[in-house]
């Protein structure tokens, strides 16, 4: 079991975990040993996760979350299967804990005067700017 929060405990049967061969430098070794970790996690079918959670998870996880509500997290950092498998589940839960931060209500205000004058003014600097760049007549 994976404890998120004090209220969110990810259970065993939610999580698959693929070993693969890892790729990039490594020698040898990197052909022979199954480092690289998958773990799959299963949070559209999470009854651990509420609805509100579960629309802001899949917003965080990105290219993560599949087309089945899976949330995919890839580790291959180190040589050592056991420790790439700890950075999964901690990168996991990681999500999981920032999904459950309800994000500020965004407060709209107006902008003052004053910037909507100095707005205006600058408009009128870099038009005027912009007009004496044209061609100059040969008349004069």
């Amino acid at each position: 079991m994976l404890r998120i929060s004090d209220t969110i405990a990810i259970e065993d049967w939610e999580l698959v975990e693929q070993f693969t061969r890892a790729s990039g430098p490594g020698g040898q070794n990197v052909n022979k040993v199954s480092t690289a970790v998958e773990l799959r996690f299963e949070a559209a079918r999470s009854p651990n996760l509420t609805p509100e959670v579960k629309a802001r998870l899949k917003r965080l996880a990105g290219r993560r979350w599949t087309l089945d509500g899976a949330v995919l997290i890839r580790v291959e950092d180190t040589r050592s299967q056991a420790r790439n498998r700890e950075i999964a589940r901690e990168r996991l839960a990681e999500l999981i804990l920032a999904a459950t931060h309800r994000p500020r209500r965004r407060i709209a205000t107006r902008p003052t005067l004053a910037s909507k004058k100095r707005r205006l003014e600058t408009k009128s600097r870099r038009g005027t700017v912009k007009s004496l760049r044209g061609k100059i007549d040969g008349d004069e």
